[in-house]
């Protein structure tokens, strides 16, 4: 799911705007209480998603987006925030049409509000062009995903963080269709952003290691793959301990480049340390 956000800044501009309006105190802290109960709202949604109670999650994201409706009218960004954060949740849960309503409605919301060149609107471009993607309809995934691109670009900078995101997704996209080069140089791109602004140990440049790994992977190009992998492990390693369950993904995709390229016994092995890494997390639990 999209993390929820406060929209500090448009909440703000609201209360200058009812002030010097003449607006009384009372209807401010009005206001304020309104806000703290949507916000309310919106963390119920992310708990029940991550205990995976979906339908509960859902049936409380439409009420999150009604009482937002209901309290800041139809087009107010926090609508937009809730429209999104429910077609996650129907996207998750396989009812894409429905999501796919929810996307267009909030992106809609939010370039009435910010224009078309705002990073909210980039954010609700990515959101439905991975809709597009795991529905296969690639050329709609591949306009969003570079229009998103190059708001962020513009926005924010070559280098910042969110870029490589874009980077990222659109490189995934062209794998997808076998476009080995242009996801390749995609994702070098948003590596070497990520050591750039990061630092080369940073989890997100543990993960830019791993998805090149799985396209050399897929190439055939086992020997280029397994150094990223180990690298990507070693960060993880160190920033979370070594039964961290976010190695699982680097381990298991090891365990597949060893199988394809012949190497069982290495295999065997990777997959015995990635059940040791599930078996101590349910113990945990």
């Amino acid at each position: 799911m999209s993390k929820l956000k406060t929209y500090a800044s448009t909440f703000l501009i609201i209360l200058s705007l009812a002030f010097l309006s003449g607006c009384s105190f009372n209807s401010e802290k009005e206001l304020v209480k309104k806000q703290e109960e949507w916000n309310n709202l919106n963390k119920n949604v992310v708990s029940l998603y991550k205990e995976g109670s979906y339908d509960k999650a859902i049936q409380t994201a439409h009420e999150t987006l009604n009482y937002a409706k209901r309290s800041f009218g139809n087009k107010d960004a926090k609508v937009a925030v809730s429209l999104n954060n429910l077609a996650e949740l129907k996207r998750a849960t396989g009812k894409l049409t429905e999501a796919e309503a929810f996307y267009k409605e909030a992106l809609k919301i939010d370039e009435k509000i910010y224009g078309k060149e705002h990073t909210d609107v980039a954010r609700d471009l990515n959101n439905l062009a991975v809709l597009y993607r795991s529905l296969m309809k690639y050329d709609k995934a591949e306009e969003l995903y570079n229009r998103a691109l190059s708001i962020r670009e513009k926005s924010l900078g070559k280098d910042h963080p969110d870029v490589a995101i874009s980077l990222n997704n659109l490189a995934v996209l062209y794998r997808a269709q076998n476009k080995f080069d242009k996801s390749e140089a995609l994702l070098k791109r948003a590596l070497e952003i990520r050591k750039k602004v990061l630092g080369k140990e940073h989890p997100d440049v543990a993960v830019s290691l791993n998805n090149l790994g799985e396209l050399y992977t897929v190439e055939g190009k086992y020997t280029q793959a397994e150094p990223l992998f180990k690298e990507s492990v070693f960060i993880l390693e160190k920033t979370f301990g070594k039964s961290h369950p976010s190695i699982l993904t680097v381990l298991r995709n090891m365990s597949e480049l060893y199988k394809k390229s012949g190497r069982v016994n290495d295999a065997t092995k990777v997959e015995q340390r990635a059940l040791s890494i599930i078996s101590a997390k349910q113990k945990q639990t």
